[in-house]
């Protein structure tokens, strides 16, 4: 029987193999939870760079957030990573979910980035 982990890289390779064929070439918004913080990248995977990142981890969120766990911290590392997209030129992304399901935590990141200007 697979474990966990074997699931997890399963489901993460699925949706990696959809956003290759719908994207274009676009760089890749990648969301990383964990149970204390939530984590976001702008990827161009064509160079193997990361363009803009943003975390609950940052020192500006760090001494807003009660803690970086909850649907708060997530909207605000949204806001953040759509911010620092902007910054160096990135309007349009693929969004990378991962293995996680689009609710919760990870919706939230998704809609306070969309609100910060970046399209997906």
């Amino acid at each position: 029987m697979p474990s966990m982990k074997d699931l997890m890289q399963r489901r993460k390779a699925r949706t990696r193999a959809k956003l290759r064929r719908v994207g274009q070439g676009r760089p890749r918004l990648s969301v990383h939870r964990s149970s204390k913080h939530i984590y976001a990248q702008v990827i161009d995977d064509e160079r193997g760079v990361t363009l803009a990142a943003a975390s609950s981890l940052d020192k500006g969120l760090r001494g807003d957030l009660n803690t970086g766990a909850d649907k708060a911290a997530a909207a605000a590392v949204g806001k953040l990573i759509g911010e620092r997209a902007a910054a160096v030129g990135v309007g349009r992304v693929v969004f990378d979910r991962g293995a996680y399901p689009f609710h919760g935590r990870v919706k939230a990141l998704a809609d306070a980035a969309r609100e910060a200007g970046l399209e997906f």
